[in-house]
């Protein structure tokens, strides 16, 4: 199961990290977000130990969206130390998103 971060825990989680971190900027009521929801859950067993993967709920977490430009959901942002990386933005294929996040393991 994916980590939930918010705003509280956003810097602990995903910028103090020193493992590569995919975080996956949602809404409930957002239907591409549901539908790529199940491959988040996949690819953070698959990375279990290696990385890991996040899911911020927009609504309820404002100032991390805010703070990185998040317009349209979903949008997956691959940090490593701390560092924005890849940004990929709408539903893609879990072999996408495994490809970009290979190249920061």
């Amino acid at each position: 199961m994916a980590l939930t971060v918010t705003d509280a825990n956003f810097k602990e989680a995903v910028i103090n990290e020193t493992k590569p971190v995919l975080v996956d900027f949602w809404a409930p009521w957002c239907g591409p977000c549901r539908m790529i929801a199940p491959i988040i859950d996949e690819l953070a067993l698959e990375y279990e130990g290696r990385a890991i993967i996040a899911k911020c709920d927009v609504d309820t977490s404002t100032e991390a969206p805010l703070k990185y430009g998040i317009r349209n959901i979903p949008t997956l942002l691959l940090f490593k130390n701390g560092e924005l990386k890849e940004k990929i933005v709408g539903s893609t294929t879990k072999a996408a998103i495994s490809a970009k996040l290979n190249t920061l393991l």
